[in-house]
């Protein structure tokens, strides 16, 4: 049997350090809230009798301290963190070069004591690699003075909550043989957690990889969200000295997405990092000049009703043969929409020829640019040729004389040429009133962007894009337009939500030229029996982990009233079980409707929509397409017959949303039972 106890007294002589260390932190905390209190009022006091200078010298005064204090309680926020949980791991390296062995204890941080002693070492740290990627034998970690190699002879896992130690382990074997599977055993939390104890090497190479692009095609339940997290974390720690969290930026489907993964940076002690969406960029750059549908709304309405015209719109924008005809389209307005002539101004002639040549000459620029830098030609042409005394135009008349040489009135009347050009104007709908087809709007941006030019977002260094399999080819050549930076894409194509989008893997990987592309197979989420049932849905790559659970259960009702009566009695099942949260999955946001129509009555239930913002625990009633990215204890999926799942495309949906079930799946239906699950 192991004995344990040396890391019993090593776990009390770090809570010990710690607590001592937060009492500091706490005691500095207060000596900078009193230094505010005290400066603050000396200043209200004093401010009539001081002037502009002494105004600002004190105000500079307190804004120091406030910084300087915060930057203490975000300290004393990560140590009150390590007392609950200070380490989950220990190895013990025998270092060949020194003929020594030491023990290394690894948390979600690194903490040194007063002397300067390492007593716990940070996840992410070169020598903690070894935690993840090796097992008992011949190892060795990236050093800043090269490789150094040795032996792990020890690998120990622990447990650690408010500060008692719960279980340990050693493990010769892969991180979590035990662990893992006790951690995916538990209930599902309101939000997704950190993974540092359960790190997988395949998962550990993707966190630590130095490409500048990286595309992770991951099956449901592989991590590939968390994983991405885990990697911004990395970054934040290996490039700290220019890298900050407000200088990544996370594309992610939805609010409510965003909010449920939310807690898991803060939890390994960095700053959230800014969300947003397609959504938001499409707003941000088309700046209330035109209004456009709402993406969900769109796919929600086509759900419900066909509509054959509108489909073929859709695939038509979302394949890479658009974005081609685009750029042809540009590089034709390059070349025929500019009509220079000679410039008059005081008895001299700037020639056509001369605007032509700058025209040229700043290609590379949009069109706005380029007007603006041939009118600083044409007046520093004319300043240096003022041989007389005439009064020299400004640079603004000279900007609208220019501009009028362009054949555009504005970027709604060249992308309506552009249907002109390819001779196809039936695939635009113009519906008015400066509304457009959501089809339409990131297009209209990429015309946008080459008539009036847009800042690229150089204070971005790093973009993380969730759900790649939703976007389509414009999509992410504006992408690669507003962000010069380095990327970590990821997604699964199996759960697509767009029946249209024509996107595939090697389509992105040319859209991203250069990018390593990683898959991840294995779901960590799903019990065993859950996801061989999802594989017999839709074949894919996924593989399951050996964690067995219930059968999911495939229950027949004789007509809807029977079939609710029969989920009110899987939700009482819920309600008496230790499971935290319970996803009813529909296909349209109509049936979620009446379903909340019958069971808000009895229930509280929280319907997961668009206009959401918050993951709730609980019951929830949600559409496949907004659950994606979420998982739940228990799933139940009402109304699976064939009337309501018949096509390919119901086939996704009803993949996705048995995939979002971590411990117990259940499906009702009334009628003919769908033949993806006979």
């Amino acid at each position: 049997m192991v004995n344990y106890d040396d890391d019993k007294s090593y776990l009390n002589r770090v809570l010990n350090k710690l607590n001592s260390y937060l009492n500091d932190l706490q005691r500095t905390i207060k000596k900078y809230e009193d230094e505010f209190k005290e400066s603050m009022k000396y200043l209200w006091e004093n401010k009539s009798d001081m002037d502009s200078k002494e105004i600002f010298s004190n105000e500079r005064s307190i804004s120091q301290v406030v910084s300087s204090g915060e930057a203490f309680v975000k300290q004393k926020n990560k140590i009150e963190r390590m007392v609950d949980s200070p380490f989950f791991a220990r190895i013990d390296f025998y270092d060949m070069e020194f003929d020594e062995e030491e023990a290394f204890y690894i948390g979600s941080g690194a903490f040194v004591d007063e002397d300067s002693n390492m007593l716990v070492y940070d996840w992410r740290a070169p020598i903690a690699s070894m935690y993840y990627d090796f097992e008992i034998g011949e190892a060795y970690y990236e050093a800043p003075v090269g490789k150094i190699y040795g032996r792990l002879t020890l690998k120990r896992q622990f447990k650690i909550k408010g500060g008692k130690m719960q279980y340990a382990f050693d493990s010769s074997l892969s991180i979590g043989d035990d662990i893992l599977q006790r951690d995916l055993g538990t209930s599902s939390d309101k939000r997704m957690k950190t993974i540092i104890a359960t790190i997988q090497k395949e998962q550990n190479e993707i966190i630590r990889d130095p490409s500048e692009v990286i595309i992770i095609q991951g099956v449901a339940g592989s991590g590939k969200t968390s994983i991405a997290l885990h990697r911004v974390a990395f970054l934040l720690y290996k490039y700290k000295e220019v890298l900050e969290a407000k200088d990544i930026v996370i594309i992610s489907p939805n609010k409510v997405f965003g909010d449920y993964i939310s807690n898991v940076l803060p939890e390994l002690g960095e700053e959230e990092i800014v969300e947003s969406s397609f959504g938001d960029i499409a707003k941000r750059y088309t700046e209330n000049e035109i209004e456009f549908e709402d993406y969900l709304e769109v796919l929600n309405d086509l759900v419900d009703k066909r509509d054959d015209n509108k489909t073929q719109r859709i695939r038509f924008k979302a394949s890479m043969e658009f974005v081609e005809l685009l750029d042809e389209f540009i590089e034709y307005v390059n070349n025929n929409y500019f009509y220079p002539v000679d410039y008059k101004i005081n008895g001299k002639i700037i020639s056509k020829e001369f605007i032509l040549r700058r025209y040229e000459a700043y290609k590379r620029y949009s069109i706005s640019d380029r007007i603006n830098k041939i009118a600083n030609d044409i007046l520093e042409k004319i300043q240096v040729d003022n041989i007389f005394k005439d009064k020299i135009p400004t640079k603004n008349s000279i900007i609208k004389i220019i501009s009028e040489m362009f054949r555009i009135s504005s970027v709604l009347s060249l992308y309506n040429d552009f249907y002109k050009y390819i001779n196809r104007e039936d695939m635009f709908n113009y519906q008015g009133d400066n509304r457009i087809e959501n089809n339409d709007v990131y297009p209209y941006i990429y015309l946008k962007m080459f008539v009036e030019g847009i800042k690229e977002e150089a204070d971005v260094k790093h973009v993380v894009i969730d759900e790649m399999q939703d976007y389509t080819p414009i999509q992410y050549a504006i992408i690669n337009k507003l962000y010069k930076c380095n990327k970590t894409i990821l997604g699964d194509f199996y759960q697509s939500v767009n029946p249209y989008n024509l996107n595939t893997l090697d389509i992105l990987c040319g859209l991203f030229k250069n990018s390593k592309v990683i898959e991840l197979n294995k779901s960590y989420r799903s019990s065993y029996e859950i996801i061989n049932f999802a594989k017999n849905i839709k074949e894919c790559a996924i593989e399951p982990l050996e964690r067995h659970g219930e059968d999911p259960k495939i229950i027949k009702c004789s007509d809807i009233d029977d079939e609710i009566n029969k989920i009110k009695i899987q939700i009482d099942r819920f309600k008496e079980s230790d499971y935290s949260n319970l996803g009813i999955i529909c296909k349209t946001e109509k049936v979620v409707e009446e379903i909340y129509s019958h069971l808000s009555k009895k229930y509280e239930v929280n319907v997961l929509d668009k206009s959401s913002t918050k993951f709730i625990t609980g019951v929830t009633i949600t559409t496949a397409s907004m659950s994606k990215g979420l998982e739940f204890d228990e799933v139940i999926i009402p109304r699976v017959n064939n009337a309501s799942y018949g096509s390919e495309y119901d086939r996704s949906l009803l993949y996705i949303a048995c995939t979002r079930a971590m411990h117990r799946l259940t499906l009702t239906y009334s009628g003919d039972l769908t033949d993806f699950l006979k």
